[in-house]
C-alpha cells in the first residue's frame, strides 16, 4: 500500500482525533462542538475557513494559484442510537452514537487537509466540505440552498463512506449508480367503518390495504425492467382501537429506493395510480402523500475514472472493486453530485461480523483504514488538480 511517511507518521494523532469525536457525539444541525472542532483545526493548518453554512457546516479553503476547484466531502453527524460497543472511547452522551462511522470521514477529510495545506496537491483551489445532516435530514441540499456552490464554486467533488463487510485495505469505486434514491410515503385508505360481525354494511379498508400491498409489490416484480432495481416497503400500518369494529381508514407508510430518475418517475405514477384505481373498484378513496427525500447518488464516468486511478496508485489495481452492485441505501451527496461531476466511493471497514454493520449500537469504526482515507483524498485531489491519469 503506497500510503505518503507524512500520513504515516500522522497515524496515532488521527486515531486520537477520531476517537475524541467519537466520544462527543451530535445529531443532525446540531453538531456545533463538532464544527468547533473542525474549524479549530482548519485554522491551525492555515487554511481559510467558513462557518455557518447550514447552521453547522464548515468549509476550509486551499488556494493555491490559478486552475480547478475540487471539492472534497466528509459527514459529521450522528445517530440517535444507544452504544453497546463497550469501547473505552464510547460515546458519553446518552442514547447518541457516531454508529455510522461519520467520525472515520470527517478524521480523514480534516487528516487530508492539514497534508494538503502542508504541500498542496497542484495548482487551483481545494474546498474542504464538512457536512452536517447527512442522515435523514438532507445536509447536503441545505448547504447548496445557503449558497455552497455558489461561494465556492466546483469543477468536481469526491467523498468516501466505509463499508462494513468490504476487506480492510480495498475501495470500490464505479461509474453510475452507487446508491438509491430515497422517497417517502403516506398512503390513507377511507372505507367507512361497520361491526365486525357485519362486513356487508360497511366498507372494509383493511382488506383494500392488504390488497393494494400487494398490487404495489407487483410493480417491482412484473412492471420494473428486472436488470434494474427498485424496492417498495410498507413499513407502518395503522387501523382501528376495537376488536369487534371495522375502522373507517387505514394508513400505511413506508419507504420506496429507486437507482434511476426514470424508475423513480414510473414507480411513484404507478403506485398513484394502482392506489387510486383499486379503491375504486372496491367503492372506497385512497389518498397517497409521497416525499422525495434523496435522489440516487450518481457517479459520472469522468469523476469514477479519476477516482479509480487514484485508488489504484494507492493500493493496487487488485484491491480496487468497480463491478460491485449498487446499494439500495441512500445518501445525500447525491445532492451535489446533482450538480458538479464527482465521484462517491465506499472504503473497506473490515468485517461486519458481532453485527458491526452500519447503523448498528455494535457498530466500530475501523481505525486502520485511516491513513487510507487520508491518502485517498489527497491523490484524488492532485489528480483532479493536475489532471494526471497516468
Amino acid at each position: 500500500m503506497n500510503i505518503s511517511p507524512a500520513i504515516k507518521a500522522m497515524e496515532n494523532q488521527l486515531v486520537e482525533w477520531r476517537r475524541a469525536l467519537h466520544r462527543r457525539p451530535e445529531l443532525a444541525f446540531e453538531e456545533h462542538e463538532t464544527a468547533a472542532f473542525i474549524a479549530t483545526h482548519l485554522r491551525a493548518f492555515g487554511l481559510e475557513v467558513h462557518e455557518g453554512l447550514a447552521g453547522t457546516g464548515v468549509i476550509g479553503i486551499l488556494r493555491n494559484g490559478e486552475g480547478p476547484s475540487v471539492g472534497l466531502r466528509a459527514d459529521i453527524d450522528a445517530l440517535p442510537i444507544a452504544e453497546l460497543t463497550g469501547a473505552d472511547y464510547a460515546s458519553e452522551t446518552p442514547g447518541k452514537m457516531h454508529a455510522c462511522g461519520h467520525d472515520g470521514h470527517t478524521t480523514m477529510l480534516l487528516g487530508a487537509a492539514q497534508v494538503m495545506a502542508a504541500d498542496p496537491p497542484g495548482p487551483g483551489t481545494v474546498v474542504f466540505i464538512f457536512q452536517p445532516a447527512e442522515e435523514n435530514e438532507g445536509g447536503a441540499r441545505v448547504m447548496i440552498e445557503d449558497g455552497l456552490l455558489e461561494q465556492f464554486p466546483l469543477d468536481s467533488t469526491y467523498a468516501l463512506h466505509n463499508w462494513p463487510g468490504l476487506e480492510a485495505g480495498r475501495i470500490a469505486m464505479r461509474a453510475g449508480p452507487v446508491m438509491a434514491a430515497f422517497d417517502t410515503f403516506e398512503l390513507k385508505v377511507m372505507g367507512r367503518g361497520s361491526h365486525g360481525a357485519m362486513p356487508h354494511e360497511g366498507i372494509d379498508p383493511i382488506t383494500l390495504a392488504a390488497q393494494l400491498q400487494m398490487a404495489w409489490q407487483t410493480i417491482v416484480s412484473r412492471a420494473v425492467d428486472p436488470t434494474d432495481a427498485a424496492v417498495i416497503s410498507v413499513t407502518q400500518i395503522h387501523a382501528g382501537h376495537t376488536l369487534n369494529v371495522i375502522p373507517d381508514e387505514v394508513i400505511l407508510r413506508g419507504t420506496v429506493r429507486t437507482l434511476r430518475p426514470a424508475t423513480r418517475d414510473f414507480v411513484q405514477a404507478e403506485m398513484t395510480r394502482r392506489a387510486e384505481m383499486i379503491a375504486e373498484a372496491f367503492h372506497a378513496s385512497a389518498e397517497l402523500t409521497y416525499q422525495r427525500r434523496y435522489p440516487a447518488t450518481i457517479n459520472s464516468p469522468e469523476a469514477a475514472e479519476t477516482a479509480r486511478r487514484a485508488a489504484e496508485a494507492i493500493v493496487g489495481r487488485d484491491a480496487v472493486q468497480t463491478d460491485y452492485a449498487p446499494s439500495m441505501a441512500s445518501e445525500d451527496f447525491a445532492f451535489l453530485l446533482e450538480k458538479v461531476p464527482g465521484a462517491y466511493g465506499w472504503i473497506g471497514n473490515g468485517s461486519a461480523e458481532g453485527g458491526r454493520n452500519l447503523h448498528s449500537p455494535h457498530y466500530d469504526f475501523n481505525d486502520e483504514i485511516l491513513p487510507l482515507g487520508v491518502q485517498f483524498f489527497v491523490e484524488v485531489a492532485r489528480r483532479a488538480l493536475i489532471g494526471a491519469n497516468e
